[in-house]
């Protein structure tokens, strides 16, 4: 508490933006292993990619050491327009005192969490198009083809309209509305918690760790799911209305990839989800609360 809402929202795009350029390797290995396979049986399809550490290096192999940072520029414009938004809305919720209800952060964490998708969703997609994108080889999942990130904005508009780039929102905002009740919650609580037994002093870069650290394991065992959803959504072709041509829509997408991949497929990248996310969560608050105090 203590910083306006419209400080927070500018506190909150600077520290998603600075996570987000440490993180963004990982974020193209998750993109590439989620749509690995996709609606294949497992064992019935080649691996490009297996595992975190092999698919860095047959991204590097593919594209060379940019290929690490393909999509960078939409994510930070995502990062900038979810992460603002996100923490302006938790920033009202907590000087209004709904936070201290019970369930309060939870709450006021998923709301925050859903408005911020919704506001971020295009950024999203064109990151996603621009990280599946690679040489036929080791290509996985959809492939757009587009020159730039403008290049793809004007093409998705030029083709859909404005209801074209919110193409896959329905998954993105379950999605950060899961991570971000998950993620908000387990920060605060493990950071108090920490504080209170003393292990750390109250206010310091240690405890803000800790509790990032908690967060990334909640928010990696309980968000992998929706991500991998809201990735298939994004990626998938769509045909000359607009409409996917692989899943109607969120819980299609949820029966197609169980049905098909087995339920071990709605986890499909969960090593990269979490060796992005702890990061990304420790890098994010840690910045964001450190800003704050300044």
């Amino acid at each position: 508490g203590g910083v306006p809402p419209a400080i927070d929202l500018v506190l909150g795009a600077a520290a998603g933006c600075l996570a987000c350029v440490l993180t963004n390797p990982l974020e193209v290995v998750k993109t590439r292993l989620q749509l690995q396979g996709e609606l294949q049986p497992p064992g019935t399809y080649p691996r490009p990619y297996r595992g975190v550490l092999q698919a860095v290096g047959a991204v590097c192999r593919a594209d060379g050491l940019r290929g690490l940072q393909k999509g960078l520029a939409a994510g930070l414009l995502y990062q900038g327009l979810m992460n603002g938004v996100r923490f302006y809305c938790y920033s009202h919720a907590e000087d209004a005192g709904w936070t201290r209800y019970p369930g309060g952060t939870v709450a006021a964490g998923a709301v925050a969490g859903a408005v911020g998708a919704f506001v971020g969703s295009p950024a999203y997609l064109v990151k996603t198009h621009l990280q599946a994108q690679t040489l036929a080889a080791v290509a996985v999942g959809h492939q757009h083809n587009h020159e730039s990130i403008s290049g793809a904005f004007e093409s998705i508009y030029r083709q859909h309209g404005v209801a074209g780039l919110w193409r896959g929102v329905t998954g993105a905002v379950p999605r950060v509305a899961v991570g971000s009740a998950a993620q908000l919650a387990t920060f605060t609580s493990a950071k108090d918690w920490v504080c209170e037994r003393q292990w750390f002093r109250e206010g310091s870069w240690a405890a803000v760790l800790a509790g990032g650290m908690v967060s990334g394991v909640a928010v990696a065992v309980t968000m992998t799911p929706f991500d991998v959803v809201s990735t298939r959504l994004y990626n998938q072709p769509v045909d000359a209305d607009g409409a996917g041509k692989l899943y109607r829509g969120f819980l299609d997408c949820i029966l197609q990839i169980s049905s098909k991949e087995g339920l071990l497929g709605l986890y499909k990248g969960i090593g990269a989800v979490y060796l992005r996310l702890g990061p990304h969560t420790v890098l994010s608050l840690f910045f964001w609360d450190e800003l704050r105090k300044m």
